[in-house]
């Protein structure tokens, strides 16, 4: 078994513990409690959760893992994949933001920017890696056409 540490969901609910917990017990005088906050922390959860959905509808029809520590068979470049190449990361991001504002923990936004870095440095990289050995000639060519995290 693999140590519970690779798991990148564990780092989500690591960090949506740390933001509860300050938001709970430790608020620093710091409060952005309102409907708007709320509502908009909503919608990042909503999006988070439809993109969440796109990227495993999109493995499953592509009979592909969705494990981030195995190679999948196929190289997905279209739907959400020609937008961002980690669809399910960025999802972690906006859902670990709406979260901290529905939890009316300001301070803890900076959880946000650390999460992405930890997240990219500790998967992403690694991923792209073996997204590399196992198709070196297209994976090159779709990381030109499709950002890391967001393409417009």
């Amino acid at each position: 078994m693999k140590n519970i540490l690779d798991i990148p969901p564990v780092w989500l609910v690591m960090a949506l513990l740390v933001a509860w917990c300050q938001g709970r017990f430790f608020p620093l005088g710091y409060s952005i409690d309102h409907p708007l906050t709320r509502t908009m922390g909503g919608l990042l959860i909503g999006a988070g959760a439809i993109l969440i959905g796109a990227a495993a509808f999109a493995f499953w029809r592509a009979r592909t893992t969705i494990v981030p520590h195995q190679t999948p068979t196929h190289l997905l470049t279209t739907g959400i994949f020609a937008r961002t190449r980690n669809p399910i990361y960025l999802a972690d991001a906006l859902i670990l933001t709406g979260l901290i504002l529905c939890f009316d923990a300001l301070p803890s936004l900076v959880l946000v920017p650390l999460f992405v870095w930890w997240i990219e440095r500790h998967f992403i990289v690694h991923e792209e890696d073996r997204m590399r050995h196992a198709f070196p000639v297209d994976f090159p060519r779709y990381a030109l056409k499709v950002g890391r995290w967001v393409n417009f």
